[in-house]
């Protein structure tokens, strides 16, 4: 008796590749109006993640988010893509007549600018490391603000003497910028033209990584509950909390 396979078999198992469930042009339709809506209604941009979870099955995001972006293009409110999420902004050239009555955010200090674009352009760095690149001592008081801003967080410990945390930009601050993702940072020769630098710049002065954007690196290790807790970012787990 022949162990060969049977010519069907090869038949049959491509009508179930074939069997798989496809997206109707009306089920795609009705897709790109659930972006539209989860996207508008969120106050903070989207991930693909979010939307796949809730999008028909078998509907190609990536795919049906360009070609949103595509029909906004040219038009009022933009679709953009922010660090890898999404989002509806005002187009920027009708920005001038946009008015609000929020107040003006505060402006950051010299000092706040510079850590702001050491972390941006070296991260994940540690605040010896800020300090190092400065040449003067980095406040407390300057890494707050621009935490509080929601522009930098802590992302995990470098696994050197010491355990020293290290510090990286956020989604908010690609968003704040008009950054999609940290390779469209300015480049040297842009930040030159600008006259944003001036005198020596370090040798290792350069554009990070795209993985280093929100994956941790080889050298560091993830922040725990009690990192937290040293850091003074939550409370103790043994403390009641104040009243």
């Amino acid at each position: 008796m022949s162990s060969e396979p049977d010519a069907n078999d090869d038949a049959i198992v491509t009508d179930e590749v074939r069997a798989e469930p496809t997206v109707t042009e009306r089920q795609m339709k009705e897709a790109q109006r659930i972006a539209e809506a989860l996207v508008f209604a969120s106050a903070q941009p989207v991930s693909e993640a979010f939307l796949a979870e809730r999008l028909p099955k078998g509907v190609d995001v990536p795919e049906l988010m360009a070609n949103l972006r595509l029909f906004y293009q040219g038009r009022g409110v933009n679709l953009i893509q922010v660090g890898g999420n999404w989002a509806f902004r005002t187009a920027g050239d009708l920005s001038f007549v946009i008015r609000t009555d929020e107040k003006e955010p505060r402006k950051l200090s010299r000092a706040a600018l510079e850590v702001l674009a050491i972390i941006a352009y070296h991260q994940p760095v540690t605040r010896a490391e800020i300090e190092e690149i400065r040449g003067v001592q980095t406040s407390r008081g300057t890494l707050d603000v621009l935490m509080e801003a929601g522009w930098v967080r802590f992302r995990g410990r470098r696994r050197t003497p010491g355990r020293p945390v290290t510090m990286g930009t956020t989604v908010d601050f690609l968003d704040h910028f008009g950054l999609e993702e940290l390779r469209d940072l300015p480049g040297l020769d842009e930040l030159k033209g600008a006259g944003l630098l001036s005198g020596r710049i370090p040798s290792n002065f350069g554009i990070p990584l795209p993985s280093m954007s929100d994956e941790l690196t080889e050298d560091e290790d993830p922040i725990t509950q009690l990192d937290l807790e040293e850091l003074g970012l939550l409370a103790p787990s043994g403390d009641e909390p104040e009243r």
